[in-house]
């Protein structure tokens, strides 16, 4: 990888994670539900992002887990009967 590419500016991380800036800023500063804050590199107010922070960071709040799905509700289940889901 070049060595420029390293480092991500916010715009760059809210590009590849297709969300807004501020919603990356709000991860950087730890105020997004059930994730861990995003770790920055700071150069005065300027705040970037390792390439290699960015992927540890998405891999540990990858959920993949049956506590995270959405609970059922009986309109599934009734779709699911109607469809022979079931």
């Amino acid at each position: 990888m070049e060595p420029q590419r390293k480092l991500l500016t916010l715009t760059e991380v809210a590009r590849e994670l297709r969300c807004s800036k501020a919603h990356v800023s709000k991860a950087t500063e730890g105020r997004v539900p059930r994730a861990s804050s995003l770790p920055t590199v700071r150069l005065g107010r300027r705040k970037l992002v390792r390439r290699e922070a960015l992927d540890a960071w998405i891999q540990a709040n990858e959920r993949v887990g049956v506590r995270d799905k959405l609970p059922a509700s009986s309109e599934v289940d009734v779709v699911r009967r109607i469809r022979g889901g079931i």
